[in-house]
């Protein structure tokens, strides 16, 4: 565990650093990610500690829950409003996606025609 926090300080110190435009934890994941592709023997040293993460998972969940529920009467009175903004904004996020998936599949000259065919 140390490792994973000791990647994410150095990402987070670099970020800041540098002034770089992504955050400090994302800095510090692409770096553990390099170190492990060219260390295996890290990436197996990690297995244990990851897996044990990803195991408990929803437990990142439960602040959230709680947000949720501390936050009741808000949702109430605005909750329209939000699920509105979060589907809207969701589907501009898959739209988004798919568009640039396009654009590159042409700047990329797919010779899969059907990459880049859309249902109309």
């Amino acid at each position: 565990m140390a490792i994973i926090l000791g990647f994410q300080l150095v990402g987070e110190v670099s970020s800041r650093a540098l002034s770089l435009p992504l955050p400090g934890p994302v800095v510090g994941l692409v770096l553990l990610v390099g170190c492990c592709l060219l260390r295996p023997a890290l990436a197996d040293r990690l297995r244990p500690v990851t897996q044990g993460l990803l195991a408990h998972l929803s437990l990142f969940f439960v602040p959230a829950g709680v947000g949720v529920v501390a936050h009741m009467d808000l949702i109430r009175t605005q909750g329209l409003g939000l699920a509105v903004a979060i589907g809207g904004s969701a589907l501009l996020a898959i739209a988004a996606g798919a568009l640039a998936f396009v654009a590159m599949a042409r700047l990329a000259g797919s010779t899969d025609p059907e990459a880049e065919q859309t249902d109309d």
